[in-house]
């Protein structure tokens, strides 16, 4: 597939798609995986079970940087993460993005403030995040967000292509914890 036809696929999905709904439920073992990514610019490994020793995690799936809704989102995170900090959390966005743009998303969209990771095609079937247009893989991520507690289980899950609720969800459901 080329890529203004991917872009226009998520496009569409985004405007005329009904929030879509995750396989992984609350309750479920999140699946762990190492991923390479970027913090403020610099290259960045994260491991999800080294990750989970220090606190909950909040991983969210977008799906494309530099993507109106997905620097808005990742704008909302950045304004949000001394909150998630003091509640104990770590914040890490996905999505497949190569590693040189994910380098300049932590910096411009994230704002320094958390780190963005590549997934694999592996770890977006694990997490049942890929996007689909008719039926058919587009290569990017539903935008899907997980909070996972420090025992590994999925406590919260909310996926829905419109960004706006996803910061004040997972932070609800961090706070929760923390409570």
């Amino acid at each position: 597939m080329n890529k203004p036809l991917i872009a226009a696929a998520a496009a569409a999905i985004a405007l005329f798609s009904a929030p879509a709904s995750a396989e992984l439920a609350s309750g479920a073992s999140a699946p762990v995986f190492e991923a390479k990514g970027a913090l403020a610019g610099k290259p960045f490994s994260f491991s999800l079970a080294s990750a989970l020793k220090k606190g909950p995690v909040v991983l969210y799936f977008y799906p494309k940087a530099f993507t109106s809704g997905c620097t808005l989102e990742a704008h909302a995170f950045a304004e949000a993460s001394d909150q998630f900090k003091a509640a104990g959390a770590t914040v890490v966005g996905m999505s497949n993005d190569d590693i040189a743009t994910l380098q300049k998303f932590s910096t411009e969209a994230c704002r320094d403030k958390f780190a963005v990771a590549a997934a694999t095609p592996q770890v977006i079937k694990a997490y049942d995040v890929a996007l689909k247009a008719a039926g058919i893989s587009t290569g990017l991520t539903k935008r899907t967000s997980y909070v996972i507690g420090q025992n590994g289980k999925i406590v919260m899950v909310h996926s829905n292509m419109d960004y706006r609720d996803h910061v004040k969800l997972t932070l609800a459901a961090v706070r929760k914890l923390k409570g």
